[in-house]
């Protein structure tokens, strides 16, 4: 015994760090994640996560299809499965988006663990070391953590009302080819209530980036993670409906029906199928089988419809909360976004305040939100910005909130 702990004491502790590659040493936590750790006491009025209101979640319809799965299907349901995803489930998504246009059918839908997955596939297939991605600024977060662990670079188009300026694409991809003597490998977009911004292209300006993008010879990501919450106006063609040879379409159920379920998907071309059939057998084999069967239950059960119709009416009340209270507590000289659907609101603040530093001081008022800065994947803008959740906390909760921000920001402004 005491030879072994001799022994042990003799071997030096390994430094792992030069074993790392150069893409983990490049990887980055989110910010978000990080954000969110110190929000979980419960005297915080969190804005920061993109998280849907928990009350809303279908717990009963969930539980029950977990009780007629497990009871009927079990055996199936628990084994492993098609890496193409459940056949019944992707039936069920290709009549649903068709209501919007999408070119799906089952042959060219990939199930997903939720549509983060979906974007690390995109990097594992599409990104080299170096390459540029072209997309807006800000844009999502997730996106830009996703594709950097593959050592992407980002030329960026500035946002405004209307969401991605798409005049300035082409000068985009010229500095591109400039900077790194390729061409970028894609444009991503939201189109659909803008994760920060809560923007939403008009349909001359995707009808414009289509064609943008086919004279310059790009493929198009387009990720519509919030397209069914829309509270105002009609619904929008999606991009893919124009130019669906060149257009990767993501969507998910972590805003319908439970971001724990962990269940979105990828349209594709059926020409680039059986590269993300193999990028993901890579990574996982199969979405879970059990979490896609009771998706499925509770969509060919119609029960996903009237629970959708139920997000809206809650998720507008508290927008319209929301922007009432910007309105009635901040302070001049701010501004913020009207989304038309989505989570989030992307708010800006006199220009002698950073958001980054303010934290600090929003922190010490018990409220949080996500400084903007941590939107722009070059870290060249949003300094007086902010992104606000209005969908996981309660009207009376966004009052105080936005009411106590205000008051801090005004004593920022008096300092």
């Amino acid at each position: 015994m005491d030879t072994e702990s001799n022994l042990n004491r003799d071997i030096p502790v390994l430094d792992w760090s030069p074993y790392l590659s150069e893409r983990a040493q490049g990887m980055t936590s989110s910010v978000i994640r990080e954000l969110l750790k110190l929000t979980q006491e419960p005297d915080i009025i969190s804005f920061a996560g993109g998280l849907p209101a928990p009350e809303l979640f279908p717990l009963r319809e969930i539980e029950e299809a977990c009780r007629y799965i497990i009871r009927k299907e079990g055996t199936k349901a628990l084994q492993y499965s098609a890496t193409e995803g459940h056949p019944p489930l992707k039936d069920y998504l290709a009549t649903a988006m068709h209501k919007y246009g999408v070119p799906a059918v089952p042959g060219n839908i990939l199930l997903t663990n939720g549509s983060q997955q979906a974007l690390d596939l995109i990097g594992k297939l599409f990104i080299n070391p170096g390459d540029f991605v072209l997309t807006g600024r800000p844009t999502y977060l997730g996106a830009i953590q996703a594709w950097r662990a593959y050592q992407a670079r980002f030329h960026t188009v500035n946002l405004d009302d209307d969401g991605m300026v798409v005049s300035e694409i082409e000068h985009a991809y010229k500095k591109a080819v400039a900077d790194s003597g390729r061409p970028p490998r894609f444009i991503y977009v939201l189109p659909n209530f803008h994760n920060p911004a809560g923007t939403t292209l008009p349909l001359e300006r995707r009808h414009r980036l289509a064609e943008v993008a086919a004279a310059l010879d790009l493929p198009v990501i387009e990720d519509d993670p919030y397209g069914e919450l829309r509270y105002e106006g009609e619904d929008i063609p999606p991009i893919c409906t124009t130019i669906p040879e060149r257009t990767i379409y993501l969507g998910t159920f972590s805003k319908t029906m439970a971001p724990g379920l962990r269940l979105g998907w990828i349209v594709c071309p059926e020409v680039l199928m059986e590269r993300f059939l193999q990028a993901k057998q890579g990574s996982d084999l199969h979405t879970g089988t059990l979490v896609q069967y009771v998706a499925s239950d509770i969509c060919e059960r119609g029960l996903l419809k009237p629970h959708v119709r139920q997000l809206r009416k809650v998720y507008k009340e508290r927008r319209d909360t929301m922007l009432d209270a910007l309105a009635e507590f901040w302070p001049a000289g701010s501004s913020w976004t009207h989304p038309q659907g989505g989570l989030f609101l992307w708010a800006r603040v006199p220009e002698s305040i950073d958001t980054n530093e303010f934290f600090k001081l929003a922190l010490a008022q018990r409220v949080a939100y996500v400084p903007g800065i941590s939107f722009y994947p070059n870290r060249d803008g949003g300094h007086n910005a902010m992104r606000l959740n209005f969908s996981f906390s309660s009207p009376d909760l966004i009052v105080q909130g936005i009411q106590r921000l205000g008051t801090a920001l005004k004593n920022a402004l008096t300092e």
